[in-house]
């Protein structure tokens, strides 16, 4: 049985938003500044995997819970802005409840 599709959103889009700032902030640098590049390639792929989650997440919501489209066109797009996920958690948790 799958989790309610708000909460699964809302958790994936934080799990993701985590990712991304780790690989951002703590893998390009290891890779760049200390010549480690096997921490992008392991950052990347756990990242590149919670971005699928999310938009898979993002499309049961867009057709389960019948959020508008412009709605999940603006959740997608803060996901490419870090930071920017964990304000918009607070607006879909006021979402979710209406």
């Amino acid at each position: 049985m799958l989790p309610a599709p708000v909460p699964f959103l809302r958790h994936a889009a934080l799990a993701e938003a985590v990712s991304w700032l780790m690989l951002l902030g703590i893998a390009m640098p290891l890779k760049y500044l200390l010549h480690q590049p096997a921490a992008v390639k392991i950052t990347g792929a756990l990242h590149g995997f919670l971005f699928m989650v999310f938009c898979i997440a993002l499309l049961r919501v867009l057709r389960q819970a019948h959020w508008p489209f412009m709605r999940c066109l603006l959740i997608f797009a803060a996901s490419f802005i870090p930071l920017l996920p964990f304000f918009l958690d607070r607006r879909m948790k006021d979402w979710e409840n209406r």
